[in-house]
């Protein structure tokens, strides 16, 4: 809860700062600081054994000034109300700055999905969507995947939506499978769109991509997917952590070998790779580090060995503002969270108008709008950070609040 809370208080200070940047004044931030609204709920499950368990949810809304609010839901036993919060603002700013119609929303369930059978999850899912029903829907909030939850999780959720309102509510949420609307393009989408910011950064330091070194703290679904796709396009992935130990050979990791096996214990030996602490793998040479993996890894204590030109987050709240400071003034260009991750929404956002509109893009279509967003993302918040010389988490926070203190401008709010 305390590393959460202070990534709270980093959001609020560094929102607080861009809005003054903007010219708006104490009462635009009272309204910001904190979520429009946060709903708790208890959901009771029939277990397996015949007991019934009943699991605490959250959804918060930060705000839907500029249009509904948009954000997964997280099942996991670590859930918190101040995550949920946290994350919520994070989803404002993340639609802002790719130009999307919405606010931020976030909603989770504290429960382990590894100790639950189908039934059971089917369960919670059905039994979240009853419990908020009131709150959210395709103009209200429209919920996603997260943290252990997913296409099938999404599937549930979607048709306990429809039996509800009596109607194929497809809009009502995206990550859904395709046979239920859902995009192509939709599960690498967080990955692809961090790789399209990793190549703007080079091209800004005059980097190709097949000349570049990469680490990649973090071997889960972005970390693997973003490893996976620059290895294609030629870079050299010279370090990546698993959940144990961190692996490093400076001529390059054979990252299909790793993906194909990697739930083998002996991949290190059989590849000859050496194997280091993830605290010496943020510190190791290379052009690109990645955070993929759990907030606050990047500190005052270690920015300084940091030997990296771009450091790109692509985990929520990897690098602490100290620490950016830090980079900053060591000449390090520093994508941050909020961009680097905006993928994700932005491909969920194509799903919703697919499935407003009942027509459907192809897979390169999706990545050609995805390119282009991401692409003109990148370059405004690059634009803000030369011109008013702020670091770059300052200026997307500039960009990315804009859109909606503006709509609460334009609608006297505040």
């Amino acid at each position: 809860m305390g590393k959460t809370s202070n990534l709270i208080t980093s959001t609020q200070s560094v929102i607080h700062e861009a809005l003054d940047m903007l010219g708006f004044d104490e009462g635009m931030y009272d309204l910001i600081k904190e979520p429009e609204r946060l709903l708790k709920v208890r959901i009771p499950v029939r277990m397996d054994d015949g007991t019934v368990k009943v699991f605490t949810g959250y959804r918060a809304q930060h705000s839907d000034a500029a249009g509904p609010t948009k954000g997964g839901i997280r099942f996991h036993p670590d859930v918190t109300e101040e995550e949920v919060i946290a994350l919520s603002m994070w989803m404002t700013l993340k639609a802002g700055i790719v130009g999307l119609p919405y606010g931020g929303g976030k909603g989770g369930v504290i429960c382990n999905p590894k100790e639950l059978s189908d039934k059971e999850l089917e369960g919670i899912s059905r039994g979240y969507v009853r419990a908020v029903s009131q709150i959210v829907g395709p103009a209200k909030d429209i919920p996603a995947p997260d943290v252990y939850t997913n296409a099938q999780v999404m599937a549930w959720m979607m048709d306990e939506y429809s039996v509800k309102h009596s109607d194929n509510a497809f809009e009502f949420i995206t990550g859904k499978p395709i046979a239920l609307g859902g995009s192509q393009g939709r599960n690498t989408a967080t990955a692809m769109g961090a790789v399209i910011v990793i190549e703007q950064a080079l091209s800004k330091l005059g980097i190709k991509v097949e000349d570049a070194r990469v680490v990649v703290q973090g071997f889960g679904n972005a970390g693997s997917f973003i490893s996976k796709i620059l290895y294609d396009r030629g870079a050299k992935i010279v370090g990546i952590s698993r959940s144990t130990r961190a692996l490093y050979n400076a001529e390059g990791i054979d990252i299909d070998y790793v993906i194909e096996n990697k739930d083998k214990v002996d991949v290190a030996e059989e590849l000859g790779l050496d194997i280091v602490t993830n605290e010496e793998l943020l510190e190791l040479e290379c052009d690109i580090l990645v955070p993929a993996a759990i907030a606050n890894q990047i500190t005052e204590e270690n920015a300084h060995r940091i030997k990296a030109d771009i450091i790109c987050e692509a985990a929520n709240g990897p690098t602490t503002q100290e620490a950016t400071s830090i980079l900053t003034e060591n000449g390090k260009l520093l994508v941050p969270d909020v961009l680097a991750s905006a993928g994700g929404v932005t491909v969920s956002y194509f799903e919703w108008v697919q499935n407003k509109q009942g027509y459907y893009w192809n897979d390169e279509e999706i990545h050609e709008l995805l390119v282009r967003k991401m692409k003109e993302s990148f370059d405004e918040v690059y634009k803000v950070h030369e011109n008013r010389r702020v670091d770059m988490r300052l200026a997307a926070y500039v960009v990315g609040i804009k859109r909606t203190a503006e709509a609460i401008r334009f609608r006297h709010w505040a």
